[in-house]
């Protein structure tokens, strides 16, 4: 058996004291809503200018063309892509962090820009079911109506006093909410304390 590397061996999420409480916090049924950490999820950031040879290049690694506009998220096949800034972009994967890392340097070669493996800097929470929405809506300054933010949508923005990145990654709706670590605790628990008003049933406005 190949022995287990060091990191491996003794890495702990940022929300791992935190995994009881997310589960007990479930909501089911028509108001239901539900929040879990997706851990150790791959992150590496790239500056590139998206009209330089190294940018296609980068996007055969990814698997996508790199996106061009606010929100916009490039989809592979085993790799995301979301738009930070002109030319800016943050790579998300399931896979081993060194060698994307490692693939998307030789893809920027001797061209201007950076890549820069910051998986340990940011956590992910998933937050899903038909009432997660009204959820983020209690601290979140956007429109988060389908009519302007819909799945495929990805931007920073603020969620109570914590910048987070903010990705509908579907319609059900399911959003991936990306703090950097040390916000992590604040922003699990700012979001359960917003999850409980629909573990009870809807109040009629009719009297």
């Amino acid at each position: 058996m190949a022995e287990i590397g060091v990191m491996e061996r003794f890495a702990r999420s940022p929300l791992a004291h935190l995994e009881v409480a997310m589960a007990d916090g479930l909501v089911e049924g028509e108001r239901g809503v539900t929040l879990r950490e997706l851990a150790f999820v791959t992150m590496v950031t790239v500056r590139v200018a998206t009209d330089q040879v190294a940018a296609a290049r980068i996007a055969e690694i990814v698997g996508a063309a790199l996106p061009t506009e606010c929100g916009e998220v490039g989809v592979g096949r085993d790799h995301q892509v979301l738009w930070l800034g002109p030319d800016e972009f943050l790579v998300v994967s399931g896979t081993d962090p060194a060698t994307l890392t490692a693939q998307l340097e030789d893809a920027l070669g001797v061209d201007p820009g950076l890549v820069v493996d910051v998986s340990a800097n940011r956590t992910t929470l998933e937050l899903s079911g038909p009432s997660a929405r009204e959820v983020l809506e209690k601290g979140c300054v956007l429109d988060l109506h389908p009519r302007a933010f819909r799945a495929g949508i990805a931007v920073s923005t603020m969620l109570g006093p914590v910048p987070v990145i903010l990705w509908q990654t579907d319609a059900s709706p399911t959003y991936r909410i990306m703090p950097r670590g040390s916000f992590a605790d604040y922003t699990a628990r700012w979001l359960l304390n917003a999850m409980i008003e629909f573990s009870a049933p809807e109040e009629s406005s009719w009297r």
